[in-house]
């Protein structure tokens, strides 16, 4: 089974990191490109570090109604993600699911019974979504939204020699492309 994995803040939305769930915003074009996915029939799951909640900023209980107001609006666009899976501890914790672990990609692959190497994660981090993809096996999709374009730039040596395998402009370039990989493969 594919999956497209994306990441949240700076993805989807936001402006990268650090804000309240409550101050959450989609990119206009975010339910487009992740309806596109739905009527491909490719599960879309969000993927998500949540320091915040392991740094007291705000508890789980305010990240899961986050969570809900996205659902709700991406339904006002017939769009929808199919889980979530997001890591709330502190980066002092040591946990396996903060990226660029993959506890999170294993958890869904275990869930769902995923062929990783099929799956896609896209987010807009180097040193933490790509090098995620990389050890997990998936097809990397970096977007120049969020701290994607500096991710290219100032911070490339921390992604300790990983490559996306497409750099996408935004969300919609990114589906973009999956879809024509997808369709290739089927």
């Amino acid at each position: 089974m594919k999956a497209v994995f994306l990441d949240r803040d700076g993805t989807i939305g936001g402006t990268g990191g650090g804000m309240h769930p409550f101050e959450f915003r989609m990119y206009e074009f975010a339910p487009k490109a992740i309806r596109d996915l739905n009527e491909l029939g490719i599960k879309v799951f969000l993927f998500t570090n949540q320091t915040r909640v392991g740094r007291g900023y705000f508890t789980e209980e305010d990240l899961q109604k986050g969570f809900k107001l996205m659902k709700e609006e991406l339904a006002k666009h017939a769009a929808f993600i199919d889980d979530i899976f997001y890591c709330p501890h502190h980066p002092q914790d040591g946990c396996e699911c903060q990226k660029p672990n993959i506890g999170l990609l294993l958890a869904a692959q275990g869930k769902y019974n995923l062929d990783l190497d099929e799956c896609y994660v896209v987010g807009d981090t180097g040193s933490s979504d790509m090098v995620a993809a990389e050890r997990a096996g998936t097809k990397k999709v970096l977007v120049k939204t969020g701290w994607g374009e500096g991710s290219l730039d100032a911070y490339r040596d921390s992604w300790k020699g990983v490559e996306p395998d497409y750099v996408a402009n935004d969300l919609v370039d990114a589906v973009d492309w999956i879809s024509r990989d997808y369709k290739s493969e089927n």
